[in-house]
């Protein structure tokens, strides 16, 4: 029951997406009234299909979970070292940020606010900084390979986050500009 409310709400919220009306308005602009206009339903009826501003952000924060942590599989069970992994992570990063650009840009504390979710967003990340001590394939950005992870994620989030947001950058653009920064700081020696 719990999934197909989430579901539903995902569906609603997606049309309000579209609008771009939480873009602008913030998480105070995640409305049942908003979400209800832009679907084209009367907000009994979308109450009725179990919309609540709670399930609402739930729904959110679970589908960007679960489309983070598929996404990062690859470069977890991948081959290749640490190295190239880790520029398989980023592009997954790059990828989830792009199907979820509303909602990042509603606020920054929404990979905090989806912790609830039970993922660890920089885990990933944590783990291939580990690999890369093992294998020598990536720079010790931090001595702590969970510190280090926490400032690869956002130092490439937000910014990335911004720049196709705010500054209506393509995402090819966006991308190779980070990564022209990035780069060489993870490469070893």
């Amino acid at each position: 029951m719990q999934h197909l409310c989430f579901v539903k709400c995902y569906c609603l919220v997606s049309c309000l997406e579209r609008t771009g009306y939480y873009q602008r308005d913030g998480w105070e602009g995640l409305t049942i009234e908003a979400v209800a206009e832009a679907a084209g339903l009367s907000r009994v009826t979308a109450w009725r299909l179990g919309a609540s501003r709670e399930a609402l952000v739930a729904s959110l924060l679970s589908q960007l979970g679960q489309d983070y942590r598929q996404a990062m599989w690859p470069a977890m069970v991948g081959t290749g070292t640490a190295r190239e992994r880790l520029d398989l992570a980023i592009d997954a990063l790059f990828t989830v940020i792009d199907s979820h650009l509303p909602l990042l840009l509603a606020s920054d504390t929404v990979f905090h606010r989806a912790t609830a979710t039970k993922i660890n967003f920089n885990e990933p990340f944590t783990r291939l900084f580990e690999d890369g001590r093992v294998d020598h394939s990536v720079a010790a950005i931090a001595a702590d390979p969970a510190e280090a992870s926490d400032l690869l994620f956002n130092t490439i989030c937000w910014p990335y986050v911004h720049l196709r947001g705010r500054h209506g950058w393509t995402s090819a653009r966006a991308r190779q500009r980070l990564r022209g920064l990035l780069g060489p700081s993870l490469d070893p020696g």
